[in-house]
């Protein structure tokens, strides 16, 4: 149950500092919970926690890897130029 709480909490947190980078578009912008939802399990979507590697541990939006913000390598990302790319973390950035 600790898991599917901590899931839930990191849902939530989407909202206030989800942030989406479309290489297609070139774009930045913000997605709410349901739109994260919608786009788990989408092959074309990729979703990154930021989170410390310990609380990724414990608990994330299922599917997301885990990624270091300040040590992200190109091997990190997806090769696909037109996937969407869904970072997400705790706080503000």
């Amino acid at each position: 149950m600790r898991l599917v709480t901590r899931a839930v909490v990191a849902l939530a947190m989407l909202m206030a500092c989800a942030a989406v980078g479309r290489a297609d578009a070139g774009k930045f912008g913000e997605l709410s919970v349901d739109d994260v939802a919608k786009k788990t399990g989408d092959k074309k979507v990729y979703i990154f926690d930021c989170n410390p590697r310990e609380e990724w541990a414990e608990g994330h939006v299922p599917g997301a890897k885990w990624v270091d913000f300040s040590q992200v390598k190109p091997g990190d990302l997806p090769s696909d130029k037109k996937a969407m790319l869904v970072f997400y973390c705790e706080n503000e950035h």
